[in-house]
């Protein structure tokens, strides 16, 4: 009896000294990957959005501690408005100035490029009934208006002459001007409706409001 417990005892030691094996065993691989898969902080805390605005914006100025600091303080923010919307709007006459001038830093990207600028100059030097358009749109417009059916009629039939006549005249122009581009720009890659097109538009437009200003007179030898 005496050697059966002492064997028990035995039994139950050795048991619990591998059990206490095995444990230690999977603490330490748990901590090896624990500390694998840890990143180590930065240190300080992520700041928030609101914090990092009002650090790229400087430091807030304390509240008004009177009535009259407040009043004060509104009329100096308001100057500075009026002062930033005044240098804003000559930044924008400057800009201006200089489309009109036909700068091609401030010019449209429509009409950037020394192919375009060519297809400009031959437009403005030349006389053509594509610049009637806009008083032919309005000449119709007035004579919807009038309630005699013949003078409305006459002047529908004009209008449609009209119409006609520059319809023909843009096909030619265009043509003509899309050889002498490809002449001139035998590098440049230059598609003929878009040629066309720009000078269909450029020509339609009343010359004093043309968008560059023209740099060449009505009559005016382009080459």
């Amino acid at each position: 009896m005496v050697s059966f417990t002492l064997w028990r005892v035995r039994f139950l030691r050795r048991k619990e000294a591998d059990t206490t094996e095995a444990d230690i065993e999977v603490e330490s691989a748990e901590d090896d990957a624990g500390n694998k898969a840890h990143t180590p902080g930065k240190g300080r805390p992520t700041p928030k959005r609101r914090e990092a605005e009002q650090r790229r914006r400087g430091p807030v100025a304390p509240p008004p501690r009177t009535t009259r600091e407040a009043i004060r303080r509104a009329r100096g923010n308001k100057e500075e408005r009026k002062e930033l919307s005044a240098k804003r709007r000559e930044v924008r006459v400057k800009q201006r100035e200089r489309m009109m001038a036909g700068d091609e830093k401030y010019l449209m990207p429509r009409d950037r490029g020394p192919v375009k600028a060519y297809i400009r100059d031959y437009i403005d030097s030349r006389r053509n009934l594509l610049g009637l358009f806009m008083p032919l749109a309005i000449l119709i417009f007035v004579a919807l208006l009038v309630p005699d059916p013949r003078v409305q009629s006459l002047t529908t039939l004009l209008c449609l002459l009209m119409l006609v006549a520059m319809i023909i005249e843009g096909v030619l122009s265009g043509g003509r001007i899309t050889r002498k581009v490809r002449e001139k720009f035998p590098k440049e890659t230059v598609r003929g409706l878009s040629v066309g097109w720009y000078a269909f538009i450029r020509a339609s437009q009343i010359r004093k409001l043309r968008v560059p200003k023209p740099r060449v007179s009505p009559g005016e030898r382009v080459e």
